[in-house]
């Protein structure tokens, strides 16, 4: 009967093994669960806690890498114990426990004195010290990590090494300002993930990290490949919870971008709601975040607040998005003060880059146009070193939008048609229609009528078609077809915006094809209406409420 039991055991251990190593988490899981703690070895352990991972039940994997740290130091293994010490601190530094993590990088620092001559081990160790600089914002004292870690997996045929230390390396690069090279390094990592010798874990870690850095710089192209990539490699894993989350943050947000807002606010539910599943993420915020951008694109700026809000509660900033719903609410003193300070905590380009469009756009509103002309200058030149379509786009934007703030439109239409086409290469349709705003305004003060409507008509179709609410109305307004601000009639803004071009009343009378003395009492009813006096005040509230 003893026989027939050991028997029974050996197969079940098989079975649960081979299920592993067909990546069938759930059956694996189960198998490995079922088993006796007695009848598994270490590297059963990290198997089962590398499913119990997977499938998003992160208090088993602690356990299981507990029970596998112990079962090698039981049988003298150092080398797997360091390697199980290694991954608890993986996990709880991911989870946010950053004390708890730290005493098991301890550990596995003192395991691994006691280990003669070089190993494979110290290369995950140094994979270790280079998170721990990371975690402070120590990018100097990490960079040179990365190499030697990378190294490691060369010499000792680790890919799991290889492929976190040239990640680690080009992401790296890119705080350092080389960002070409920085993104072709994390590609030829993916490159070796995409290969198949990479563990899962490992795996899903360089793509969710590979596809962040790309948004950070405003990649969108390469972002939109990898997610496409790590959506296909979380399909072929059945079962799968660990990194759908961010699968599908990244995924929402490539849809927002696109103008498909209400499946972007679906795809990021998902995110949320597995982020929960595998109870919380730092990353949680970042979801909440793009939910609350999409909802303040649409108008919807009640459950834009409230996601941001939550953002806020899960570790992000909620910014710059917030400052630009402030801007939108009419609180223009607010979102100036945010984006100052905001921008005045960050220092290196890549962070920088982040929020300086929002914050040429706010303080452009806010009348504070040479801050916005030397930070569009700012992006701009950083879109140049980059080489990123999407912080070129920005930056024309940006450019066009202090030009038209500062009275010259010439330039302003120039950069406005350098975004659109930008933006367009991205499939950006609100970005687009955002841009052609401007060239119809440029145009407007250029005194092309007729082409300022066409302009500002299609882009209008655009915003009506996205469900870009504000957008919508803002640019209806910019063609007198809705009700103006200060009661002023069509004729009215149509004289008040040749006023803002600079226009004499007899240039005016010309253009429209009125007597110069109905000009006359077409400005007086202005000056009235708008409690204004000079020619000059009436030209500014024109520029204040986009008349132009």
């Amino acid at each position: 009967m003893r026989d027939v039991d050991a028997m029974g055991v050996i197969e079940d251990l098989h079975r649960a093994r081979e299920a592993y190593e067909r990546r069938e988490w759930v059956a694996a899981y189960r198998a490995l669960s079922d088993l006796n703690d007695a009848e598994l070895k270490a590297d059963d352990f990290l198997a089962l806690a590398t499913t119990a991972y997977l499938l998003g039940r992160r208090n088993d994997c602690v356990l299981a890498l507990q029970r596998a740290y112990q079962t090698s130091l039981e049988a003298g293994d150092r080398h797997t114990a360091v390697r199980a010490a290694y991954l608890m601190t993986v996990a709880l530094w991911q989870a946010g426990e950053l004390a708890v993590g730290g005493g098991w990088h301890a550990r596995a620092v003192r395991l691994l004195d006691e280990i003669d001559g070089d190993a494979a081990e110290r290369g995950y160790l140094c994979d270790l010290d280079m998170m721990a600089h990371i975690l402070n914002g120590e990018f100097g004292e990490a960079f040179p990590l990365a190499p030697r870690t990378a190294d490691y997996g060369r010499r000792y045929d680790e890919p799991d090494l290889l492929a976190l230390g040239l990640h680690a390396e080009g992401r790296l690069m890119l705080y350092s300002g080389s960002v070409a090279a920085g993104l072709k390094r994390m590609d030829e990592a993916l490159a070796g993930v995409m290969a198949g010798a990479v563990t899962p874990v490992t795996a899903g870690r360089v793509y969710c990290s590979t596809i962040e850095a790309c948004q950070e710089v405003s990649d969108f192209g390469r972002a939109g490949e990898w997610t496409h990539a790590l959506t296909t490699w979380c399909e072929t894993q059945p079962g799968l919870v660990a990194f759908t989350g961010q699968c599908a943050t990244h995924r929402g947000q490539l849809l927002r971008l696109h103008g498909e807002y209400a499946e972007a606010v679906a795809e990021l539910d998902r995110a949320i709601d597995r982020y929960r599943a595998v109870g919380g993420d730092p990353a949680l915020g970042l979801a909440h975040y793009e939910r609350g951008e999409t909802h303040r694109l649409r108008g919807e700026y009640d459950d834009a607040e409230a996601a941001y809000t939550q953002a806020t509660e899960h570790g992000h900033s909620g910014q710059p998005g917030r400052a630009l719903l402030w801007l939108a609410c009419g609180r223009p003193d607010s979102a100036a003060a945010a984006v100052r300070r905001l921008l005045a905590e960050l220092h290196d380009p890549v962070h920088r880059s982040q929020v300086l469009p929002a914050t040429v756009e706010v303080l452009s509103a806010t009348g504070d146009t040479d801050a916005a002309s030397r930070l569009c200058e700012e992006l701009r030149e950083i879109g140049k070193a980059f080489g990123c379509t999407g912080l070129r786009a920005a930056g024309h934007y940006a450019l066009a939008a202090v030009e038209l703030a500062e009275g010259a439109p010439e330039p302003a239409l120039q950069a406005a048609r350098e975004a659109v086409d930008a933006w367009s290469q991205l499939s950006a349709p609100y970005e687009v229609a955002r841009s052609r705003r401007v060239v119809g305004r440029a145009l407007r003060l250029l005194g092309d009528e007729e082409s300022a409507v066409a302009d500002l008509t299609a882009a209008r179709r655009v915003f009506a078609a996205l469900g870009a609410g504000p957008a919508e109305q803002e640019t209806a307004a910019l063609l007198g077809q809705v009700e103006a601000p200060g009661g002023l009639s069509p004729r009215e803004v149509q004289v008040l915006r040749l006023v803002a071009a600079g226009k004499t009343n007899p240039e005016i009378a010309a253009e429209l094809v009125l007597s110069e003395k109905t000009v006359s009492r077409h400005l007086s009813n202005i000056f009235t209406k708008l409690d204004v006096g000079s020619r000059t005040a009436a030209a500014a509230f024109a520029y204040e409420h986009r008349l132009l």
